[in-house]
């Protein structure tokens, strides 16, 4: 059976480590040539990226975090569950993926079963460059090869 995969990087490409998703998924790119694997990248988010899951058996997401006390270049990977406790909704636009998940999931949109994401610890998502800062540019192939090994 074939599992037809999305692997979507998320961010804003001109917000210094906020684009590292985009940047992960611009470099699976030229190293993937699978049919049932699509990459794709976005600035999208909230109930926005709802739409670009629909069909998929499995998507693996990849984005820019800030934790408390986390290290800048640390690659997480885990689950949607993972991001309840974040679960709020002020208004359409403020709407976080795991809210957006649960309200597409009770509409009965056809999402992805399987969800992964990996998220690499952001210095600095603030100032205005396409350049990630040097910890999280060398977080990048390390995210790649994580993706890699999980698409195996």
């Amino acid at each position: 059976m074939v599992i037809k995969t999305l692997v979507l990087g998320l961010g804003n490409p001109i917000l210094t480590d906020d684009g590292v998703g985009i940047r992960v998924a611009e470099e699976l790119k030229s190293r993937l040539d699978r049919p049932e694997v699509t990459v794709e990248e976005t600035s999208l988010a909230g109930l926005g990226v709802l739409d670009l899951l629909t069909g998929y058996d499995r998507v693996i997401l990849i984005d820019a975090i800030q934790t408390i006390g986390g290290q800048a270049g640390q690659v997480y990977r885990f689950g949607p569950e993972a991001l309840a406790l974040t679960s709020h909704t002020t208004s359409p636009h403020d709407t976080n993926f795991f809210t957006a998940l649960e309200l597409g999931r009770r509409l009965g949109m056809a999402l992805p079963h399987q969800i992964v994401i990996f998220a690499i610890e952001a210095a600095d998502v603030t100032t205005f460059s396409e350049e990630c800062t040097t910890a999280v540019r060398q977080a990048i192939p390390v995210c790649v090869e994580m993706v890699l090994q999980e698409l195996a």
